[in-house]
């Protein structure tokens, strides 16, 4: 699960080293190995094992907390929680990311993906320059997002979910529309058998994996809170 869901952004050169193909064909030692180098999930899941008392990373169950919510991240205690993460990631980002503080993120902190990108990486701190839309789009596609399977032709999918919006003020979730993505990707598919009917996870535009409804609302429920935590920074930051 973990190699389905970091594939796309380390394929695309964005965060881990430089071994996609390990995570696409390799054994799970040597998916292990390369697990250990991402500097964004790997920290989490270290905290989270620690926390927890699972000895391993790499528990589907941590695994699958940390990249859709809930479950075991989300019986952690927020405050230190990211006390204990940012002891971790805070030298490694040094003083390029200043505002990492763990009194001023407890209100945000959350052991899942979502709020390393809306609150951990710099992204929604920089959406009032330039329109927005360079963060907007890099929010929008490095989140785990939904969607359901429409139809398939070939090797394409026509999947229906909601962009991540952003309107001078609020982050928000648009009216649902559709999209088209690849099944494979450099001879790699994380849902081969994608079909109609299906809900799936998108991780910047490619299938990261098939969602039970469970699964679905979980998502849908992790991504809708930490869009309100995060708003209400912005609401603060924008006040005179």
């Amino acid at each position: 699960m973990f190699a389905r869901f970091a594939y796309a952004p380390n394929q695309l050169g964005y965060c881990g080293p430089a071994d996609a193909a390990v995570l696409r064909e390799g054994s799970d030692d040597e998916v292990r190995a390369v697990a250990r180098r991402f500097t964004g999930a790997w920290p989490y899941l270290q905290v989270m094992s620690r926390m927890s008392g699972l000895p391993d990373p790499l528990d589907h169950r941590l695994v699958e907390s940390y990249w859709i919510g809930g479950g075991i991240g989300a019986g952690l205690d927020p405050a230190a929680f990211v006390t204990e993460l940012l002891a971790v990631i805070g030298p490694a980002a040094g003083h390029y990311w200043k505002y990492l503080a763990a009194g001023s993120l407890v209100g945000e902190a959350a052991a899942n993906h979502c709020f390393h990108v809306f609150g951990i990486y710099p992204w929604t701190r920089l959406l009032t320059r330039a329109g927005g839309d360079q963060p907007l789009r890099v929010l929008d596609n490095c989140r785990i997002s939904w969607g359901a399977v429409v139809s398939r032709q070939d090797d394409e999918l026509l999947i229906e979910g909601r962009r991540l919006t952003y309107d001078g003020l609020r982050l928000g979730l648009g009216e649902s529309g559709t999209r088209r993505v690849p099944v494979w990707t450099d001879g790699f598919s994380a849902v081969p058998d994608a079909a109609p009917g299906q809900v799936v996870a998108l991780h910047w535009d490619r299938l990261c994996g098939r969602l039970t409804p469970a699964q679905a609302r979980v998502l849908a429920a992790t991504t809708g809170r930490q869009l309100r935590v995060t708003n209400r920074r912005l609401a603060h930051d924008a006040r005179p």
